[in-house]
Parts: structure tokens; C-alpha cells; sequence
């Protein structure tokens, strides 16, 4: 597996991957939109609503790596703006992480 070179990839020891992402919630579409502050900035149609940005985030990312969205889990900022998710490892090897550069 050959990750790009990105401030907001961290590979895990378990061979899992961390996505360090910064959302901005009631975009006109749902798109990666660069860097902000050494995180994929991503703009999210959906509403900060009880869950539902977070949960659109999370089809979105897996819907762009290609994977299953059972292999991508919120780790952290569930009410933050500021999140992290991880990539199991066994979906990292068959993600296409040239979709998020």
C-alpha cells in the first residue's frame, strides 16, 4: 500500500489509516476542497443534525476510497468541525487514495 505524501494521512501501526479532516457542514455539494491547517478540507451538504454531517461524512469518504462504509469509523470530533477518521487496514489496501489529492 502506497499512501501519498499528506499532512492529513497518518498511517496506524496496525496498518490502519487516520484521515484528519476539517468539515465546513451546509455546502451546496459534498467535495474535497484542499488543506486547511494540515487537514483535507471537505465541504458537506449535510446539516450539523443530530449526526447526520457526520454520518454523510463518513459515506462520503468511503464512497471516494471506494471501500465499504462499515470500513471507515469516526474516531474522534463527533461535534467538532475538526475530526478524524480511520481506514481499517484491510480497506487500505484496496482504497484509491489518489481520489482525495
Amino acid at each position: 500500500m502506497l499512501l501519498p505524501q499528506n499532512t492529513y494521512l497518518r498511517l496506524e501501526k496496525t496498518g490502519a489509516v487516520i484521515v484528519d479532516i476539517h468539515v465546513i457542514p451546509n455546502a451546496s455539494r459534498t467535495q474535497a476542497d484542499g488543506e486547511h491547517d494540515g487537514a483535507l478540507r471537505v465541504r458537506l451538504h449535510a446539516p450539523p443534525v443530530d449526526g447526520k454531517a457526520n454520518l454523510a461524512l463518513q459515506a462520503w469518504l468511503a464512497d471516494a476510497l471506494g471501500i465499504a462504509k462499515r470500513d471507515v469509523e469516526l474516531v474522534r470530533g463527533l461535534t467538532s468541525k475538526r475530526k478524524q477518521l480511520r481506514v481499517s487496514a484491510a480497506a487500505c489496501v484496496k482504497a484509491d487514495w489518489s481520489a482525495l489529492v
